[in-house]
């Protein structure tokens, strides 16, 4: 088609309701041919190896292909998905399955496996180091973190092309810079009424962490470069929990997180997070119109408490233009925050 055809690769899809798409690469780029000897591209060698692992995850399988398909071609070529799966599917039984949910037990077992396989590396500047932690756990409780640790590291040479609205994300750390001031709104969520006027600050980047204030409210945070919250009013957390996705924003994306929060008094306790980027939306605040991506989380806390919060981002502003957060302590009665971006004025740093 090279006489005809008007680009290279095919154009970004979503996936329609119930269905995973799979492309041997990213939207708007092409794939190597991988070895003559197999027969197959890169892709399909490394894909035709995960089938034959017994109880296969669909999305284990297709980011183990994607990292190791990454990792061969240097980052020149990187498969990519979307998928609107509710439930898990399994190549070895050809089902969509509704898997229980692992006991407290076993799921505080499984978690110190990963931090503590995680703590061995959390250091390094090694891209193969999280290449292999993400082979080890590629839907894992840090894996997101690992992610983005390995987008810094070892950067993609795919060429980023726009989406259906024209936009082209650029990486996670390009999001921020020394300076950055973000004028908010709070409103009470059942009321309407305006509670609180603030303005956040990014006072400080180092080699992998920036610093904020938010002025107007008693409350100052610490968030990494790839926007995992480090410390905020609850205490340090360990690992840093992510308020967006170690790549880049795409609906359907999902992932999980826990974290051992340790409060100033030094009392340790654990924070289990499930996030979905569940739509694109159309979404007004005083700042403007934006087409925004909806992340929605659930954060359930060792001491009963539950909050469900829905963050619409338009990417390279690195904070959330809207948030609706609805606390439950224990009991019936919410607690309704929404926030809401006034103004943005980007920094020099």
């Amino acid at each position: 088609f090279a006489a005809t055809g008007s680009g290279k690769g095919l154009a970004q899809l979503d996936a329609p309701p119930g269905t995973f798409l799979a492309f041997a690469t990213a939207p708007g780029n092409v794939a190597e041919d991988g070895d003559v000897r197999s027969g197959n591209g890169l892709y399909t060698q490394f894909l035709l190896e995960e089938l034959k692992k017994p109880a296969a995850k669909i999305e284990d399988v297709f980011k183990r292909v994607r990292f190791q398909v990454r990792k061969q071609s240097q980052g020149r070529q990187i498969p990519w998905e979307s998928t609107s799966l509710e439930d898990d599917f399994y190549f070895n039984t050809g089902k969509v399955m509704a898997v229980a949910k692992p006991d407290e037990k076993t799921r505080e077992l499984a978690f110190g496996q990963e931090k503590s396989d995680w703590d061995k590396i959390r250091d390094s500047k090694r891209a193969e180091d999280y290449y292999a932690f993400l082979q080890k756990y590629p839907n894992g409780n840090i894996s997101e973190l690992a992610q983005a640790r390995l987008e810094r590291l070892d950067v993609a040479k795919v060429v980023a092309q726009a989406d259906r609205t024209g936009e082209v994300q650029a990486p996670a750390a390009a999001r921020y810079r020394v300076g950055d001031q973000y004028d908010l709104v709070y409103k009470d969520g059942l009321t309407g009424l305006v509670t609180n006027r603030a303005t956040a600050v990014i006072n400080r980047i180092s080699a992998d962490e920036l610093e904020g204030t938010i002025t107007g409210m008693p409350v100052s945070s610490r968030v990494n470069l790839d926007g995992f919250v480090t410390s905020d009013p609850n205490g340090r957390y360990d690992p840093p929990w992510p308020t967006a996705p170690g790549g880049t924003f795409q609906v359907g994306k999902k992932w999980s997180a826990r974290s051992i929060v340790t409060a100033k008094n030094g009392s340790g306790s654990w924070v289990d997070i499930e996030a979905r980027i569940t739509a694109r939306e159309k979404v007004t605040v005083p700042m403007g119109t934006f087409d925004a991506y909806r992340v929605d989380y659930i954060f359930q806390w060792q001491n009963g408490n539950r909050v469900k919060s829905s963050f619409w981002y338009q990417p390279d502003l690195g904070f959330a233009v809207k948030l609706i957060r609805e606390t439950r302590r224990n009991t019936n009665t919410p607690d309704i925050v929404i926030r809401e971006m006034v103004a943005f004025r980007r920094g020099n740093g």
